[in-house]
């Protein structure tokens, strides 16, 4: 009876199908559950992440570098945060296992946001006004650059360091004229405190000299050199999230809500909308897929930093960023 019992858990073992056993993977985002993370739950509740054998948690950030020594330390494998704020971390801290591995923000959302009636219409506006600047934001970090190519002197203006919560607040009331900020985040959440659409000026940096990249999915790199496969799954997951979202932006926004039913979901849906058209889909994308950088873009953007910011060492593309983990092109392509 044994031998038989012993003979049968054998033959059930040869035929059933084994288990592969899933990575874990956090992935640190780098602001709230607002419409531009939909793609990324909408690829989790697709079992996008699963397919590629991978077990993918999602935390909400505080700022553009929120996420980047979250990933340094190894806290994080992964998470999505500014590529410029990532350059000057990386300078100031050489040894960090932290890397750029894709693109999302090909047009950086950085913008100056303001108000018409408070006489906010062009850069040159500003000069004389109160600018209101969360300290690690990531469209704050580049606002010297935007100065300079827009010929602002940055002496003529009061900057006002202030919070996250209460920066659009202090707008809408008219404590400050302008903000730093993203355009998709500002300009929404303005609109949900009341203030006018045509009352709202968006200077876009990237539309006035700014040549910088934005936002990037990060990898901690001594988890990346261990899990190769596993990082190009992740990113191959990314990139069919936003394939989705961006043929039915509706659908990622559903996604969204289960993890964020105090949002307005028209609200949230057009958030996502406006960095799909002003930040992601840009016509660098459309024609080679989503995730590379242009070397020379790059090289400019890193000359434009170093306009206002003085490198510890040579900075070189290659330190911030690695192509090397995106999958085959016909994956990146979003249209």
């Amino acid at each position: 009876m044994l031998r038989s019992r012993t003979l049968l858990a054998l033959a059930a073992a040869l035929f059933t199908t084994p288990v592969l056993a899933q990575t874990e993977v956090p992935f640190a985002l780098d602001w709230k559950f607002e419409g531009p993370a939909a793609p990324y739950f909408h690829a989790l509740d697709a079992g996008y992440f699963a397919d590629q054998g991978l077990t993918v948690t999602i935390s909400e950030g505080a700022g553009s570098l929120d996420a980047i020594p979250k990933v340094a330390t190894g806290a994080f494998p992964v998470g999505f945060a500014d590529i410029n704020s990532l350059m000057r971390f990386l300078d100031q801290n050489p040894d960090a296992p932290v890397k750029a591995v894709m693109m999302v923000y090909d047009k950086p959302p950085f913008s100056v946001v303001g108000r018409k009636s408070l006489g906010i219409e062009s850069p040159l506006d500003l000069a004389g006004k109160v600018l209101g600047a969360p300290p690690p934001d990531g469209a704050w970090a580049q606002f010297p650059i935007f100065a300079a190519e827009t010929g602002l002197d940055m002496s003529t203006i009061t900057v006002e360091p202030v919070g996250f919560p209460v920066r659009e607040p202090m707008l809408a009331e008219g404590k400050v004229a302008a903000i730093t900020g993203f355009s998709f985040s500002s300009t929404l959440n303005l609109k949900r405190l009341g203030v006018p659409a045509d009352d709202i000026t968006v200077l876009l940096m990237a539309d006035h000299g700014v040549d910088l990249y934005g936002n990037a999915i990060i990898v901690n790199t001594d988890f990346a050199a261990t899990n190769p496969e596993q990082v190009t799954g992740f990113l191959t997951a990314v990139a069919m999230g936003w394939k989705d979202a961006i043929a039915a932006p509706g659908t990622a926004i559903e996604a969204l809500m289960k993890r964020n039913p105090a949002a307005d979901a028209a609200l949230e849906t057009e958030r996502l909308q406006m960095a799909i058209d002003a930040n992601v889909l840009t016509d660098y994308v459309i024609a080679n897929g989503m995730g590379s950088i242009d070397p020379a873009r790059m090289a400019n953007a890193i000359e434009q930093t170093k306009s206002v910011y003085e490198f510890n060492s040579p900075p070189d593309s290659t330190l911030y960023f690695d192509p090397g983990f995106l999958p085959a092109k016909d994956m990146l392509m979003l249209k």
